[in-house]
């Protein structure tokens, strides 16, 4: 990266730290997690007035922050725990995304969903949001304006979701692994399902995202599947380069980093050290989080779209529920 470009992110990265910074030290008298208090304090801050443009290239890193922290995350599991429940997880994560896909179709067929638009939707809502949203548009020769109207409708479901699900998991008085791996089924985004996990507890925000993260893997296979179906109606070729391109390359140095803890190499001081770090990260990242969320952001999305993707929501939360409370 050019020095200048570093510069340029300064600004920014100083703005979150100050705000992971409060967030951290109110966090440990209030009766949520800092976690939670990051994210209202970006949504705050926003909403109030926004960010100037000079912070706004740091600020927008927020989501490089997430992956670092979701890869240094690999240093506190253990292959035993993932080994024990993996098959499981995987399982569910498959059905999950195979029938969020089939329901967000049917239903959007029946609500007359433009196809594209209805692919897109599907996509976000069935595996990693925005960026399944971008990954299939890119496979399937999607326009601006259905990207637009796909990304916000998954932005404010992103922003719902985050108020409404850490309550639901107290109030269902789920076991924290299993309400993890019910958020990490459930919700759309990688962002938001760390953020409910750990609303609740570090088990539950470690077991949503491992879940998320088995989710993400299946954008490969969802971007290539429409794009055959959409190259069979007679739509554009797939375009592999778009689909690495959006492909959550990170998961790859997460495996790496639980494949080093769990072979030795890192003793229980350097894995301590990096669960810090991964702490301060997810941080500064959900306070990033919090500013994207910014409601005027959202103005593009309509109804429809909205009625759908909350009747897939619902659905497969629910069957998710059943699911994970049956099989954990």
């Amino acid at each position: 990266m050019h020095p200048d470009s570093v510069w340029r992110l300064l600004p920014g990265l100083a703005l979150l730290g100050v705000l992971g910074f409060v967030a951290r030290t109110v966090g440990r008298f209030a009766p949520v997690s800092p976690f939670v208090v990051a994210i209202a304090a970006g949504v705050v801050v926003t909403a109030v007035v926004d960010p100037p443009e000079w912070a706004r290239p740091g600020i927008d890193r927020y989501k490089l922050l997430l992956e670092i922290g979701i890869v240094l995350l690999g240093a506190g599991l253990t292959l035993a725990q993932v080994l024990d429940t993996g098959p499981v997880v995987v399982g569910l994560a498959a059905g999950v995304v195979v029938i969020g896909v089939v329901i967000g179709e049917s239903i959007g067929r029946v609500a007359e969903i433009e196809p594209t638009t209805r692919s897109l939707l599907s996509a976000g809502a069935s595996v990693c949001g925005v960026s399944a949203v971008l990954a299939v548009a890119g496979s399937i020769g999607a326009d601006e304006a259905d990207i637009t109207y796909a990304a916000g409708t998954v932005l404010l479901f992103d922003a719902a979701t985050l108020l409404v699900f850490p309550a639901v998991g107290v109030a269902l008085g789920l076991p924290d692994p299993v309400f993890g791996v019910w958020a990490g089924l459930s919700l759309f985004s990688t962002g938001p399902a760390a953020a409910v996990g750990f609303a609740v507890s570090d088990v539950a925000g470690q077991w949503a995202t491992v879940t998320k993260l088995v989710r993400n893997t299946f954008i490969g296979v969802l971007a290539v599947g429409y794009a055959v179906t959409h190259a069979a109606a007679g739509d554009d070729r797939p375009q592999a380069t778009e689909i690495w391109y959006r492909f959550p390359k990170f998961l790859v140095g997460f495996l790496t980093v639980v494949l080093i803890a769990n072979a030795g190499l890192l003793d229980a001081g350097a894995r301590a050290s990096l669960g810090t770090v991964s702490d301060w990260l997810f941080t500064l990242a959900f306070v990033g989080l919090g500013m994207d969320l910014n409601p005027r952001r959202l103005r593009t999305t309509g109804i429809a779209p909205i009625a759908t993707v909350l009747a897939q929501f619902l659905l497969v939360t629910g069957l998710g529920y059943l699911a994970v409370t049956a099989l954990l």
